[in-house]
């Protein structure tokens, strides 16, 4: 497990780090007295030290935050990477998590943050080879009906890793995570009129490369 040191994704601060908890592994199940505490209260208590709170806010998140991932980084194993060191970073700056957005939103952005750092420091372009495995389809279609389906999943998830991270982090966000608007502007850190362009784009670029698929 790599260890995270940088500023917090969100706010900076001086504050030493602190340990990292026993590991995200062991951090699997939660006492059932926890399991009806809302985000907030989990986040507060984890703060505070209760790795038991923290436990449940990774499995709540967890899997939302990795198919984040492996669109943006394009294939599971960086993508579980990012995640991880998402979580440790958020676990060593939740003393100074404000709650101005909600844990969700602040995850989602220190995981695209993780993300973005990943591509930047890429030796090589992203492989289009290394595309996400497709979604799974309706067991009831006809094979040919599941492959054509398969087949356009692929499409789509190649067109999403040749546009640009920026873009479709935003497009990723909006059409598969359901965010608002200015959600998605406190996750990239930028204004919802960039946002609004940055998906103008990237729905044009889709568009165009899924015309065969219409």
């Amino acid at each position: 497990m790599r260890n995270q040191s940088g500023p917090s994704p969100l706010h900076g601060t001086t504050r030493p780090l602190r340990p990292a908890p026993r590991t995200l592994a062991c951090l699997a199940a939660a006492p059932d007295t926890l399991r009806d505490a809302d985000d907030r209260v989990l986040a507060i208590r984890a703060s505070e030290g209760d790795e038991e709170a923290f436990a449940l806010l990774v499995r709540r998140h967890s899997s939302r935050l990795l198919a984040l991932a492996q669109y943006l980084l394009g294939n599971r194993a960086d993508a579980e990477d990012a995640v991880q060191d998402a979580f440790l970073s958020a676990w060593r700056r939740l003393p100074d998590f404000r709650h101005t957005s909600s844990f969700g939103t602040w995850m989602y952005r220190i995981v695209t943050n993780c993300c973005l750092n990943a591509l930047r420091n890429r030796p090589q372009p992203l492989s289009l080879d290394a595309v996400p495995e497709p979604p799974a389809v309706d067991a009831d279609s006809s094979p040919p009906r599941m492959a054509e389906t398969r087949a356009a999943a692929a499409a789509l998830m190649r067109a999403l890793l040749e546009i640009g991270p920026e873009l479709r982090v935003c497009w990723v966000l909006r059409e598969l995570h359901g965010l608002h608007y200015e959600e998605i502007a406190l996750v990239v850190g930028t204004t919802e009129q960039t946002v609004r362009g940055r998906l103008f784009r990237a729905r044009r670029a889709l568009m165009e490369a899924m015309r065969p698929w219409r």
